[in-house]
């Protein structure tokens, strides 16, 4: 928590403001930040000076990875998170590629799960992942990405969390994680919490002991329409001790996080928060 708060003051203390061409506001902008998650010790990396809706961002960990390409799936496992840039990206919606309300294309999950290779084949990247680590094998490339630049016009996003690259040390499972963009005051906490997620699921399911999450974000930002709410309201407030998160210990394998697995297998435990901030959402 302490860690999202002095990157929140860096921002507003530090940083320059540029223009954002997609999205038409200015953003209060600082370049690279590094934060890190203690997943062997269960420090769950959630924001306690605001409500956070910490379901919904383990809702849209769990469609990606199963490659979900549509919004009407994220919602059905319990959050809205892609509504928007499924069915109001001006850009998306004018797209031919588009297959119609909800369709997401080719981002994320999809390229995941899905990656296609020159002769048309789909590889899944995680597949490959959880045996190479369930077999105790860490080859220096258990990379899992996103970022496809080849298809950036067959999806209504680039990927801002892109790549995670996963570590095999003296028996304990670590993550790295790169982000490209941004958004600190709504965007970060989801983040935070798949990252740390992500981490903890794929050490349950190959067997091995969580270590740490290390989270590298490019370019953080906060949008103007956001910045006398977090100056004024966020940071003016005192943070509560890190709550826990609980994970169902029958999730085993990649197939049940394919299949069963839903928001009722994951709960967090002592989170005290103050009231939820309205942050604006940009487009």
């Amino acid at each position: 928590m302490q860690q999202y708060l002095d990157l929140c003051r860096r921002i507003v203390e530090k940083g320059e403001w540029v223009e954002n061409e997609r999205t038409g506001k200015r953003c209060l902008t600082v370049i690279n930040a590094d934060l890190a998650y203690s997943v062997e010790d269960n420090e769950f990396p959630i924001i306690t000076t605001r409500k956070s809706y910490w379901k919904a961002a383990i809702a849209e960990l769990l469609g990606y990875l199963r490659g979900y390409d549509n919004a009407a799936d994220f919602r059905a496992l319990g959050t809205k998170s892609w509504d928007a840039n499924a069915n109001e990206n001006a850009a998306w919606l004018a797209n031919p590629v588009r297959r119609g309300e909800d369709d997401m294309g080719r981002v994320y999950g999809v390229q995941g799960r899905a990656w296609t290779r020159p002769n048309g084949e789909p590889l899944d990247q995680l597949r490959k992942i959880v045996d190479d680590l369930s077999n105790g094998l860490d080859d220096r490339g258990e990379i899992l990405t996103f970022y496809n630049p080849g298809e950036f016009e067959l999806g209504c996003l680039r990927p801002c969390m892109h790549t995670h690259t996963f570590s095999l040390l003296a028996g304990r499972l670590y993550l790295t994680s790169y982000q490209r963009s941004c958004d600190v005051p709504l965007g970060l906490n989801f983040n935070q919490i798949q990252v740390f997620t992500l981490l903890a699921l794929m050490a349950q399911i190959t067997g091995h002991k969580p270590g740490m999450a290390y989270h590298k974000i490019v370019n953080a930002h906060i949008y103007e329409d956001q910045l006398e709410l977090m100056r004024d309201v966020q940071l003016a407030r005192e943070p509560f001790p890190a709550p826990t998160l609980q994970i169902n210990p029958d999730i085993k394998s990649l197939e049940d996080i394919e299949t069963w697995v839903t928001l009722d297998d994951f709960s967090v435990e002592g989170y005290q928060h103050h009231d939820p901030i309205a942050y604006p959402f940009s487009v």
